[in-house]
């Protein structure tokens, strides 16, 4: 009998082949619940087959709208091997919000929560493409009425039928489109392909080294893609992922890691600092993590120092990168010394480049756009073409695109690279450009300052007038002269604010980042 080939792989195949050899492995914990491999993957088969019962065909938009918990994380896998495509929404989004993006991926199914319903049933009756709702948790509390009809969970995984729905999409059909967080303005999603994300995970888990026996933390939403790919990556080589619904209470967090054995803690800027105001941190055993990560925003170099104490015997890897293409580049741990504030080199299988405003590819120590090339690079913003055309552009090669990622970088004369600031969040000041970035890192330098933010205000005679928002240490006593005094001994005169206000705290996206759009 001749042989066939096999199948070229597609992103679910992490979980069917760590379930296949690895069927009794705990491959979740979540809270009091620890579920195999091959409970997950048997679950997923369930959820698919239910989802080709309630009409889902190949290419099918399919919302899962729930916080990190165990059907969140089967419903993601369920929906790919429906040959369907998934979008994995905040539970923290509002309802006008959840409306919108059903009706902009024109999903027909949205799987959730049913404690939930107060959000999810005003935004299903506004979405006329829905034709059914999957709902886990009691069922019987939903509103009477409400439309499109509601299944139930529990009922879909009770089917005797777990074995895998026939394959029906290639590798180059879209696995995901995962929405931006909408800081800057209207969410825009983004196509991923199982190619894509295939790609992305590899060479991230190439560069960390992660291995069987992995131990990874995830209290990042599963609605942002660090925190996805966290489940991805673990599901890759068959490790166990502690998944936390967030890191609102970090001591309950720092317990389950001490616990599980947590070897691999992914975190932002915002996490660190939650960290660095416990007083407890030497009661805590982190000696089997082998690794920190951190993107969403650079870290500042009290946060560094302060992550390499805390975790001695783990490697702290830097990051960029846009979800437009998952990651551009990662800071080798043995470069951090002598290049703290670099983010570092292309990530595996990935090239990068820095154009100016006439196309023209740049030096080192010049400023300009950065230019991502790669399989990571995404097909596109569902549904928005003219936002596609200003982002992928032609590449090197005939019929290629190349990623503009619309942040202005520079590179030394090693190589490495160094974000500067967005485009469209660039202060144009006295005819100058200034970086907010570059001014915040200025002003977290100062004693006695914890965080800060940046954003340019009207200005009839400057253009735009820098202000900034500035978050003391407890105790700390500086006034808005001090901070300017601070400043112009470290900025050029143009980046020096005009205006200090102080505040309590910053206002910030799901992901960590910084909600500049917010700052009053």
């Amino acid at each position: 009998m001749q042989r066939l080939p096999e199948a070229v792989p597609q992103l679910h195949d992490y979980l069917q082949e760590s379930a296949r050899r690895l069927p009794d492995k705990v491959a979740l914990v979540c809270g009091a619940r620890r579920l195999t491999y091959a409970e997950i993957d048997g679950g997923a088969n369930a959820i698919a087959r239910a989802l080709e019962r309630l009409g889902v065909e190949r290419g099918d938009r399919v919302v899962v709208f729930g916080d990190n918990c165990v059907e969140t994380a089967v419903a993601f896998w369920g929906v790919l091997k429906a040959s369907a495509v998934v979008s994995v929404v905040s539970s923290l989004t509002k309802a006008d919000k959840l409306a919108h993006l059903l009706n902009d991926s024109g999903a027909i199914v949205l799987v959730c929560d049913a404690a939930l319903a107060r959000i999810w049933a005003p935004a299903v009756a506004d979405s006329p493409m829905l034709s059914a709702v999957l709902a886990w948790g009691d069922v019987g509390k939903v509103p009477d009425g409400v439309r499109p009809p509601v299944a139930a969970w529990d009922a879909a995984l009770a089917v005797e039928s777990t074995t895998p729905l026939p394959r029906r999409s290639i590798d180059t059909d879209l696995a995901a489109i995962i929405y931006t967080s909408g800081s800057t303005g209207e969410p825009k999603g983004i196509m991923l392909t199982h190619r894509n994300m295939l790609a992305a995970a590899t060479s991230v888990s190439t560069y960390l080294g992660n291995v069987e026996d992995e131990v990874i933390l995830c209290g990042l939403p599963l609605s942002f893609d660090y925190g996805l790919y966290q489940m991805i990556m673990a599901f890759r080589v068959g490790a166990r992922l502690v998944l936390e619904k967030s890191f609102a209470y970090p001591a309950h967090v720092l317990t389950v890691m001490q616990r599980e054995g947590v070897t691999g803690f992914p975190g932002v800027p915002t996490v660190f600092a939650m960290l660095l105001e416990m007083t407890n941190l030497a009661d805590y055993d982190f000696s089997t993590v082998r690794y920190v990560t951190n993107t969403a925003a650079a870290l500042s170099l009290k946060h560094i120092d302060f992550i390499r104490r805390t975790f001695s015997s783990a490697r702290l890897f830097s990051m960029y990168g846009l979800t437009e293409c998952k990651r551009c580049t990662y800071l080798p741990p043995e470069d951090l010394d002598r290049k703290p504030l670099s983010v570092g080199i292309a990530i595996p299988n990935t090239e990068l480049w820095l154009v100016d405003e006439q196309d023209r590819r740049l030096g080192p120590n010049q400023v300009g756009q950065l230019v991502i090339r790669g399989a990571t690079v995404m097909k596109g913003y569902w549904g928005k073409p003219e936002a596609t055309a200003r982002k992928l552009r032609p590449g090197p090669l005939p019929g290629e695109h190349v990623l503009y990622t619309g942040d202005y970088c520079k590179l030394d004369d090693d190589g490495y690279l160094y974000f500067v600031g967005r485009m469209d969040e660039v202060i144009k000041s006295r005819g100058e450009k200034v970086a907010p970035e570059e001014v915040e890192r200025a002003i977290s330098r100062i004693a006695g300052v914890k965080e800060a933010a940046v954003k340019g205000v009207p200005d009839e005679i400057l253009g735009q007038a820098v202000k900034a928002f500035v978050v003391l240490e407890a105790g700390a006593q500086l006034t808005e002269q001090m901070v300017r005094i601070e400043c112009q001994g470290r900025l050029e005169s143009y980046m020096v604010p005009k205006y200090v206000t102080f505040v309590a705290s910053l206002p910030r996206t799901t992901t960590g980042k910084i909600a500049r759009a917010e700052l009053a």
